[in-house]
């Protein structure tokens, strides 16, 4: 099941949610990480300058949201990416793994070159 977008007019020219996927695993552990925060919080998923590898992935719980931010909603969890960002996130895949050495979202990027050792950070 795909997640459904709802941009704000300013965002028109976002692209299709099929860009940037939530999987399932994703969607539950957001919305359990959210059960306890007060109504209209999100998660802020975003790419800054730093890490080892040239950028990393920022995850923020937060109420604040852009204008032209893209928003997606699946399975009553909400997430939110600033148009900056979505840039590298194009045909990204967000899942959340949990296993033996611990528990962490994971994001596939096919515009990645490279990254870290941990996947935290990236280069493209």
């Amino acid at each position: 099941m795909d997640a459904t977008l709802d941009t704000a007019p300013a965002a028109a020219a976002l692209p299709a949610v099929d860009e940037f996927i939530v999987t399932d695993a994703a969607a539950r552990r957001i919305r359990t990480i959210l059960a306890g925060e007060p109504e209209g919080t999100f998660l802020r998923i975003s790419v800054e300058g730093g890490g080892c590898s040239g950028f990393s992935y920022k995850y923020d719980v937060t109420r604040e949201q852009g204008e032209d931010d893209l928003i997606i909603e699946k399975e009553g969890a909400k997430i939110v990416v600033d148009r900056l960002s979505l840039e590298y996130f194009r045909g990204s895949q967000l899942d959340y793994k949990a296993d033996l050495m611990g528990s962490a979202f994971k994001i596939s990027n096919p515009q990645a070159t490279a990254k870290c050792g941990c996947g935290s950070s990236f280069a493209v």
